[in-house]
């Protein structure tokens, strides 16, 4: 990667404060535009940044090119808004126009074509995950328990439904029981899926959560990704254990995330799922 400066466009989470952070330490210059109402702000203090509401497309680009950026991420989660509450600025509405109908798609449609136009306005778009090595969940068992074969079945099962998901562009997890399916992934994200599965979950062996890329999926944009609190909820919600996509998962908080799971007594996998 040709060394201009890095902008980072700034979603919730710690990811994006984590990327500074270990761009900054290697000398390369940055900029953020976090993200209003999404973004950690406070996080983001020490770095050269710039607040922005979502349909300020505009003054976006314009903070970009004024700092030199030739190179951006696009990191944290973005709760999606309603077309109808994004008020775009003249550039905002151009830049839906050239998105078109895929400003109306599944997330993963939308992202694609947002990188599309990004290139497009002349920068070069990375996956976080090659920008910051070490990212990704590892393949193999992370912690000290390990699936047993009923898991196993039920990581399968959960792994095919995951892919029948993302082709319809829908979700990325799934709760699945004994062989049921207790819960999908849509706009609400893992969290809530963890919090609806926790009254669903029925008597026996607890089930797991799977989490997977969609196929076909934009890799520089929504990878999916766990941490300390999936695992909590995940507990909570009475179940076994975790699995992800190995090299494909966002595990910024690898060494406490598998703390977590062991103090809980869940096993956490990361599994190269076949397509």
């Amino acid at each position: 990667m040709r060394q201009g400066t890095l902008g980072i466009i700034a979603g919730g989470g710690p990811v994006p404060a984590q990327l500074a952070a270990a761009v900054a330490a290697t000398g390369r210059p940055i900029f953020v535009l976090a993200l209003d109402g999404h973004a950690d702000r406070a996080a983001l203090a020490p770095f050269p940044h710039a607040g922005i509401r979502l349909g300020a497309v505009g003054a976006g680009l314009a903070h970009l090119r004024a700092h030199g950026v030739t190179d951006l991420v696009l990191v944290g989660t973005v709760r999606r808004p309603s077309l109808l509450t994004l008020m775009p600025d003249a550039e905002g509405a151009r830049l839906i126009a050239r998105i078109g109908r895929a400003a109306f798609a599944g997330d993963d449609g939308l992202l694609a074509a947002i990188v599309r136009v990004l290139e497009e306005e002349g920068f070069r778009v990375h996956g976080v995950h090659d920008v910051m090595a070490g990212l990704t969940a590892p393949e193999g068992v992370l912690t000290a328990r390990a699936p047993s074969a009923a898991d196993e079945t039920d990581i399968l099962r959960g792994a095919a439904v995951c892919r029948l998901l993302g082709e319809a562009d829908v979700g990325q997890a799934v709760v699945v029981q004994q062989g049921l399916v207790l819960g999908v992934e849509a706009i609400e994200g893992t969290d809530a899926l963890l919090a609806r599965c926790a009254a669903l979950r029925r008597d026996g062996p607890g089930g797991v959560l799977v989490k997977r890329a969609k196929p076909g999926q934009e890799l520089r944009a929504d990878l999916p990704t766990i941490g300390v609190r999936t695992v909590e909820g995940a507990a909570a919600a009475g179940l076994v254990g975790i699995a992800v996509e190995a090299g494909r998962t966002l595990m910024p908080e690898r060494a406490a995330t598998i703390a977590a799971a062991d103090a809980r007594g869940l096993f956490l996998v990361a599994r190269r799922f076949t397509p």
